[in-house]
């Protein structure tokens, strides 16, 4: 897997979009994968809630016959957080301040999260592992 391509698009993304604060990218089972975070986020605990968060809203889309997920956004006091399907198996989380236009992060993260899905699926079309395993 190529580390710094992932790198690379998810500095990509905060180019285009102002407002985010922090990026990760995890395996569908909550492993990080790459992150580009603040010292104040630790990024496994990010990439396991993420997951988790993205479990559910999976799960939701099936029940409700809604399509196969493709984003969520929870919105805070401080923020949001927006997560995207990178496929069926892994994700990216983006965080931001109150001021992220999540518009246009939309707009963008398309693209970029099928990058990221190419970069992420090695030439026999198998998933890549997470980072470190």
């Amino acid at each position: 897997m190529n580390h710094e391509a992932l790198a690379t698009e998810l500095r990509d993304l905060r180019q285009q979009v102002s407002g985010i604060t922090d990026t990760a990218l995890a395996a569908s089972d909550g492993l990080l994968i790459a992150a580009d975070t603040a010292n104040s986020i630790e990024p496994e605990g990010l990439a396991a809630m993420a997951a988790a968060s993205v479990g559910l809203a999976r799960r939701t889309s099936v029940a409700t016959a809604r399509g196969r997920f493709r984003r969520t956004v929870t919105y805070g006091a401080h923020g949001c957080a927006a997560y995207y399907a990178v496929g069926d198996t892994a994700l990216m989380v983006v965080l931001g301040d109150e001021g992220m236009d999540v518009d246009r992060l939309n707009a963008v993260s398309g693209p970029i999260v099928e990058r990221i899905g190419s970069i992420l699926t090695d030439s026999a079309g198998k998933p890549a592992t997470a980072k470190g395993a």
